[in-house]
């Protein structure tokens, strides 16, 4: 027959005659204690590795917040004088600002990347020994902008004729690009006559 255990358990708790003797959980500790038992050299054993990891944790967590307050102040506290201060050289338009190192980084990799793509013949060789001679020119004129940008600093006309020479030098190699091309096809037509 099936029974519903909660039933049985609510059956027994209102039964008065199922109580445990008097002094039954003192016994059954003693007998615990009889056969389980800890050495009180165990026991305080125990609680003294317990305070010892207590009082490490405590140190360290006092020496890394004293650590970081020290170097939190002494980073407030820095004061440099005018003759101590030492001037970073700058040695390009990106050293200026994140955004002007994305600009030179764009124009300098696409200027590169067309480069690349230049197929060099005997024949258009010529043509591309003169741009790559103006590219030099436009090169050594970055140069020096550059060296005039690390003398007197950071100003609106450096930075945009730093800019100015990227595009033009950009703009010389796309040209060259469509030169060869006319070159090439003129080339070919010529061979096939």
């Amino acid at each position: 027959m099936k029974q519903d255990i909660r039933d049985l358990y609510k059956n027994e708790a209102d039964n008065e005659a199922v109580k445990m003797s008097k002094g039954h959980e003192l016994r059954f500790l003693q007998k615990l204690d009889i056969e389980l038992p800890i050495k009180k050299e165990e026991k305080s054993k125990s609680l003294n590795t317990f305070m010892l990891f207590k009082v490490a944790a405590s140190v360290v967590v006092v020496l890394g917040l004293s650590f970081g307050a020290i170097k939190f102040f002494q980073n407030e506290k820095v004061e440099i004088e005018p003759q101590e201060m030492v001037t970073t050289e700058i040695k390009s338009l990106g050293d200026v600002s994140p955004d002007f190192k994305r600009v030179e980084d764009y124009y300098l990799a696409s200027i590169n990347l067309e480069l690349s793509k230049v197929h060099l013949t005997p024949e258009n060789k010529e043509l591309f020994d003169g741009y790559v001679a103006r590219l030099k020119e436009l090169n050594d004129e970055y140069k020096k902008l550059t060296v005039e940008l690390n003398e007197n600093g950071p100003n609106e006309a450096t930075l945009d004729a730093l800019i100015q020479n990227l595009k033009f030098r950009l703009k010389l190699v796309m040209r060259l690009k469509d030169k060869l091309k006319t070159f090439s096809d003129t080339v070919i037509e010529q061979k096939t006559l």
